[in-house]
């Protein structure tokens, strides 16, 4: 279940690791993202604590940390697995949690800057 609960911290944004390193941590990279996207409680508890509105897991707590950084700096830090992760997390929010995504793109991005240059809209 830990384990589960940590691919939402990773595919989000790969944001395991402390923001000064070269790269963010790999540790998480074999966890199973389908899993956990179709694990509506698992996703759901982490969609809360993203947005303050629930408690955090300590995975929950260094993603959210974590998460300006890597849109600041385009995911430079994270690995090409994390990337990938990243845009199928991505691509699921839009499609079949479209609210919690622009919810989430309202607390992260307020001024539409990634967004708007990633197309994500």
């Amino acid at each position: 279940m830990k384990a589960s609960l940590a691919l939402v911290f990773c595919v989000f944004a790969g944001l395991a690791a402390a923001a000064s390193q070269q790269q963010y941590t790999s540790k998480f990279d074999n966890v199973n993202v389908d899993e956990v996207l179709n694990n509506n409680r698992v996703l759901n508890n982490y969609l809360k604590c993203l947005m303050e509105k629930g408690p955090c897991t300590p995975e929950g707590r260094e993603l959210k940390r974590l998460l300006p950084d890597a849109l600041q700096s385009d995911c430079s830090k994270c690995t090409d697995v994390q990337r990938k992760n990243s845009e199928k997390v991505i691509n699921f929010l839009r499609v079949q949690k479209p609210g919690e995504w622009k919810l989430l793109l309202d607390k992260y991005d307020p001024k539409g800057i990634y967004r708007a240059k990633h197309g994500a809209h």
